[in-house]
């Protein structure tokens, strides 16, 4: 840890944070700003950790002080984060641990106003290390520069406020290089330059500052009218502009209130304030519970595909790994499932989460990985080419006859079974792999492994527990009410056909056969894979993935009770789901310092 000059005295002005009663606040000039950038292991701070601090300390334009370390985070550095920042687990092993840098750190911003681009996130990291290690979080006045760019800076000027972007803009001596320091350098730049700017607001005190960033926009004050009519009830609202198109589609367990909020300084969110300017109209959709409102934001949101949402606009993009119908079969990632006779895993989340688990497959079940058609006239005739896997031996070759169609064909079977419920080859295979790289303490290595195991888990799991949904016919199931009643869903094939409530003190069952009397007919899925492993894309009566997993959460919810259940509702018994646990588990300790392998086959789970 380094701490260059200034650093001492640096609370000694702690008066100049502090908001003053008279009219001109604190000036700008001379409050002590701590800007402040973090590297981490990854995006959540409930289950990642810090790998680096950097820190300066400016007042009135002018450095006092600098403080820089790196941080043992207590496990290894994933590799995507080591491409993306270059720490590796090697830089930081001989690091201290946050436990030692964080006093040091606290010590450095104590009195002083804290900065950060995007600073949810790494005051968010900096809370958590708080209440990890048993200390109590500064009150500290924190002022965010992707607030302030997003407040005093046009689209013309910038196509968005990520740090490279306003580094460029303002032509800062230091250039972020996902290195903490040398971002936490190129920040101090932008926010002198962003200060600037504000002086023709009028802004000149840190109270002015502070309130500039979160003000609501002319353009939200004016749409206030907007809100007026919307229900105080559970439901789903849509953002209208002139012409009637949906600009943004969201839900809320009271609509006027959340309807309310976008009209106000507590909506931060740059894309939403602008979407505020460009509407005209607010429509409702009132639901009966919170589940309905969730699964028609969903429907709404792919069907119209507003611009300003981000998630759920694409469910037909899912991602699946397919096992081909074709003599000598292979795994390959898929955009679509078909009714083919194919066996499919997923659906799953991004691609490189699919190639980890289509890695972890492979090295379970020696199929081929070339992707050429191969056929046994093809063979026969000696077209079909070898390639380099042959010819280093990490591949049987059926291509040119080395391994026989008989001898391909129970690679293909295990693999059929595999992805049909009964994962026990591949964690098998994975398990000795692990354990032989831990033994050997090849720690990274052993973890690269155990993500691959993850991956494959989570996706078997994933596609297991919606194919057990969208099996069944009808599930009816109450939960209760905050006011004493229940509410009622009816699902179908993985789909919700209804949803109600009962009143307090009514007896239920009339209530459950009206529901059930006037639900949505659904029929099964279309696309469901023979032996039920996964689902494709259904037909438009049919559920997403997105719908069948708000679904199975609200199942999930305490107090929830099953009332009909039209047919068995079941994983397979060698399947991932058992092994979620261990997942779940493994990512809470750093590998190689905790039991980080699998279960070994036959012993219990819990």
């Amino acid at each position: 840890m380094t701490a260059a000059h200034g650093v001492q005295g640096a609370g000694t002005r702690a008066e100049a944070v502090q908001g003053t009663l008279d009219d001109l606040g604190t000036p700008l000039s001379e409050v002590t700003f701590v800007v402040v950038d973090l590297e981490t292991t990854g995006g959540s701070a409930a289950d990642s950790a810090i790998t680096e601090i950097g820190a300066v300390k400016v007042r009135g334009g002018e450095e006092l002080g600098e403080l820089g370390t790196l941080v043992d985070p207590g496990g290894p550095v994933p590799p995507f984060i080591t491409a993306l920042t270059g720490i590796t687990t090697a830089m930081v092993t001989a690091a201290p641990r946050i436990e030692s840098v964080l006093p040091a750190f606290l010590e450095f911003a104590r009195g002083c106003v804290l900065v950060a681009h995007n600073a949810p996130f790494d005051i968010g990291f900096l809370k958590t290390a708080c209440a990890q290690n048993g200390r109590a979080w500064p009150a500290f006045p924190v002022v965010d520069t992707v607030d302030l760019a997003r407040r005093v800076l046009s689209k013309d000027e910038v196509p968005n406020c990520k740090l490279g972007t306003l580094a460029r803009f303002f032509r800062t001596s230091n250039e972020p290089t996902h290195r903490a320091l040398a971002d936490a350098r190129a920040t101090v730049e932008v926010l002198h330059g962003l200060i600037e700017r504000l002086g023709s607001f009028g802004v000149t005190s840190l109270e002015e500052m502070r309130g500039f960033a979160k003000a609501p926009t002319p353009e939200q004050r004016r749409k206030r009218h907007l809100a007026d009519d919307v229900p105080s009830t559970p439901g789903v609202y849509l953002f209208e502009d002139h012409a009637g198109e949906v600009l943004y589609v969201g839900k809320s367990g009271d609509l006027r209130s959340r309807v309310r909020s976008y009209f106000t300084g507590s909506e931060t969110r740059w894309r939403v304030r602008e979407m505020v300017g460009l509407a005209e109209n607010v429509r409702t959709i009132v639901c009966a519970t919170g589940l309905e409102a969730e699964v028609r934001e969903l429907r709404l949101i792919a069907e119209h595909k507003p611009r300003y949402n981000r998630r759920s606009k694409f469910p037909e993009r899912a991602i699946w790994l397919k096992l081909t119908v074709e003599p000598f079969p292979r795994l390959s990632i898929v955009r679509e499932c078909r009714a083919d006779g194919a066996r499919y895993l997923g659906p799953i989340s991004s691609r490189r989460q699919a190639e980890e688990a289509r890695a972890a497959l492979q090295e379970a079940v020696p199929l081929r990985q070339c992707t050429q058609r191969l056929t046994l006239r093809l063979i026969e005739r000696g077209k079909a080419r070898a390639c380099a896997l042959a010819e280093i031996g990490r591949c049987g070759a059926p291509c040119d006859g080395r391994e026989s169609a008989d001898a391909y064909n129970v690679h293909a079977a295990t693999a059929r079974s595999v992805m049909e419920g009964d994962v026990r080859p591949v964690v098998a295979a994975a398990q000795v792999r692990i354990d032989r790289l831990a033994s050997e303490l090849r720690y990274e290595e052993a973890a690269a492994q155990r993500d691959r195991l993850a991956a494959f888990v989570r996706a078997a799991a994933r596609g297991q527990r919606l194919a057990a949904l969208a099996r069944l016919p009808e599930l009816v199931a109450a939960r209760p009410a905050f006011d004493g009643g229940w509410e009622l869903s009816v699902v179908r094939y993985g789909r919700l056909a209804a949803a109600g409530t009962v009143p307090p003190h009514a007896q239920p069952r009339p209530y459950v056969d009206a529901l059930i009397a006037t639900a949505e007919t659904v029929f099964p899925p279309a696309g469901e894979a023979p032996g039920g492993v996964a689902l494709g894309e259904p037909p438009s009566a049919g559920a997403t993935a997105e719908e069948m997993e708000c679904v199975l959460r609200w199942l999930d919810l305490p107090g929830v009770r099953l009332v009909e259940v039209g047919g068995p509702w079941t994983c397979p018994v060698h399947g991932a789901e058992g092994l979620r646990e261990w997942i779940d588990k493994a990512y809470e300790k750093p590998y190689g310092r905790h039991e980080a392998s699998p279960p070994r086959s036959g012993r219990p789970l819990r």
